[in-house]
Formats: C-alpha cells, structure tokens, sequence
C-alpha cells in the first residue's frame, strides 16, 4: 500500500492535468500585434491588423460614433440579456441596410436576421447551419483570403446581394460593422438567411438559435445599440451617410502612402519592380515577398506583417514610410 501511495504521489509530481497540451501556433494576424506589442524598438511598425490610423498613427473613431455613444450614455440604459437572436431593432435594421429600405425579401418577411460577433462570428453560424442541413457541400474561397475565413462576403458592394436576390437565389450573408462604422473591438455583426416564404424563416431562425445557443449564447449588446442609435437617429445617420468625407480623405491617405513607398524603393536603389503596390487597391497591399523575407522584417527591422507579405497601408504614414522603404528594400536586395 504505501509503494502504491509512492508511485501515485510521484505520478502527480512529473504529470500535470494539462502536461499533454502543447504549445499552439499564434494566430496569423493577431498574433501579429501580440509579438508587435512585445517589441521595445521604438521604430517598430504593425502592419498586420487591418484597421485606419491617421497620419499620425492614431486609430480613428467616426464622430458620429462618438456622438452615438454619448446619447446612449445620456439614456442610462440597462444590461440585460440581449436574446439568442440579438437586439431586434438592429437585426432589422441590418437587413434593411444591405438589402434596401424596399426589399420584397423583407417586406414579406421571408429572411430571417441573427444578430452575430463581427464578421467571423457571422461566418461561423453560416457555416455550422449549412454543414447541419446541407453537408458534405463544397465550400469555395477566394485565394489569398483571411486566416480565419471560410466563405468571404464583401461588406461594402451590396448590388451583387440586391442582384443575387432578383435572380431569384436565396443567399446567406454575413455583415461586420467593424469597416463601415469602425467598430472593430465592439464585434457586431450579422447573419441573415434568405427562405422562399415567412414559415420556412420561422423554421431557419428557429435552428439557427438552437446553433447558436452553445457557441456564445447571447451577443454583446453595446456594438449594436450603436450601430441602431447611427441609423434610427436622423442627424447621426446624415452624419453617417456623408462619412464618405472621411473615407475619401482615409483613401486619398493610403493611395499617398503607396506612392511614396513606391518611389522611395527606387530611390534606395531597388531594381524589382514594385508596380503592384500602386496597382492594388484598398487597405491591404500584397508585396509579393516570401516567408524568410518576412521573417528579416520582423527580426531585424521590427516590422510586423502576416506570413505571406500582406501588410496593411494604414498602417504606413508620413513619418514612417521611410523607415519601412529602407527595411523592405534590405530584405529583399
């Protein structure tokens, strides 16, 4: 007995519970600015999360935004749950936004909304839905595409949605307001799925909850009582509607910071063609370098970006471009 209780205690001493968990790899783009933030170089630059700054290098927050959460503040709500679904004003709200005011789909009730975490969470219901009723179905994805996505939906061009509708197809669709309101960190979203009549969206929305109930139970509510103050309040959603401003003056930023970045390559003496960084268009350039050169950039210049080359224009500004042309243009001579 007491040379059982020896190998027992001894057991315990050289296995923990969790000895058998090994460590993971970090995410490949979070763990980005997980490494970035670790950096002391007070040179070092983030090129992986894709979300505006300013010239200065300061994350950007929409006036209506600020607006918005003043008056929520003013109207001292509370902190209840907000259902399985979400928040019914912003799911409705949601649909209207990308299927139009006038939507048949909508006006006859045949789409059901759920309100989701930010785009990913959206694309992790759709997914969980269709591999439930509809599995073994080949899922295609665009390459290159973002870690974390399976099926991709852009979050701006809603015409397609619109047309896809008026061929008769019944879509699923996946929203984040994390671009077109910068509410990155407040993580809402939606999924909306399209039925051939309002008892058939009875029956989705009654799934699509069962799914969700286990994943995170309820969403978070404050992302969308902002995204429903911007769009219900009239002077918020005429600010909102005019931030066009504010997004041509962040376009006309980064097209700026891919010319220059351009020229200075070539005034470092480069001699690949660099054509695509102008080329490209949005927020992301793919620079068309390969892994150990990513690698340099992160070790010896403390410039972080994903693996396969992306890195974020917002990210670039005045002060630091460069820095960055010297860097890109030392790992890849």
């Amino acid at each position: 007995m007491k040379a059982a209780r020896l190998v027992q205690m001894n057991f315990v001493r050289t296995k923990t519970w969790w000895s058998h968990v090994e460590m993971g790899p970090p995410d490949a783009i979070l763990g980005v600015t997980e490494a970035f933030n670790r950096d002391t170089n007070p040179k070092k630059m983030n090129l992986g999360v894709g979300a505006y700054r300013s010239d200065e290098g300061k994350p950007f927050v929409l006036p209506c935004v600020r607006e918005a959460e003043k008056r929520l503040l003013a109207e001292n709500l509370n902190k209840e749950y907000a259902g399985i679904a979400g928040l019914p004003d912003f799911t409705k709200l949601a649909a209207k936004l990308a299927l139009g005011e006038n939507s048949e789909v909508i006006k006859s009730g045949r789409i059901t909304t759920m309100q989701s975490i930010s785009g990913t969470g959206a694309l992790r219901i759709g997914s969980e839905f269709l591999a439930k009723y509809h599995p073994n179905k080949v899922v295609y994805q665009p390459s290159p595409t973002w870690g974390n996505h399976v099926p991709v939906f852009n979050d701006k061009n809603d015409h397609y949605f619109r047309y896809f509708l008026e061929q008769g197809h019944n879509i699923c669709l996946a929203q984040s307001f994390a671009k077109n309101m910068g509410l990155y960190g407040e993580r809402v979203g939606a999924f909306s799925v399209v039925c051939e009549s309002p008892e058939e969206a009875s029956r989705v929305a009654s799934q699509l909850k069962i799914l969700i109930r286990p994943l995170y139970s309820n969403p978070p509510i404050n992302g969308a009582r902002i995204v429903t103050k911007i769009l219900t309040d009239p002077a918020l959603h005429k600010q909102w509607e005019t931030v066009e401003r504010h997004v041509d003056g962040m376009a006309d930023r980064i097209i700026t910071m891919r010319k220059q970045l351009r020229e200075l390559l070539a005034k470092e003496g480069s001699t690949r063609n660099w054509q695509h960084i102008t080329d490209q268009i949005g927020m992301f350039c793919y620079t068309g370098i390969n892994p150990q050169q990513v690698e340099r950039l992160i070790k010896e210049h403390s410039v972080y970006l994903t693996k396969d080359g992306r890195i974020s224009v917002a990210g670039i500004s005045s002060n630091n471009v460069g820095y960055f042309a010297k860097a890109l243009h030392d790992v890849t001579k």
